[in-house]
């Protein structure tokens, strides 16, 4: 069964985009909370400094919308290359 890759990639980027962005708000509402996992984003995504901002968890937010759509996208990519050919009846 092939996946679909609209859906899983769509997925995949409200998962990743809600975890980045919930991460973000918590962090600032105590600032002790997810710094480790900010520190970790900001180091891959340019331009996102893991200020305690909302602007900077919006930039993060977004980066992770794109960033996990083209992991799905990779993903349904590999998935579907390696499933072996259905058989006809």
């Amino acid at each position: 069964m092939k996946l679909d890759w609209r859906a899983l990639s769509l997925t995949c980027a409200i998962l990743w985009a809600g975890t980045v962005f919930l991460m973000g708000v918590a962090n600032l509402i105590w600032p002790t909370y997810g710094v480790n996992f900010l520190q970790l984003v900001a180091s891959i995504y340019p331009g996102y400094n893991a200020a305690r901002s909302f602007g900077e968890v919006i930039i993060a937010t977004l980066y992770a919308i794109v960033d996990g759509f083209v992991g799905g996208i990779i993903f349904v990519w590999l998935y579907n290359c390696f499933l072996k050919p259905a058989t006809k009846a």
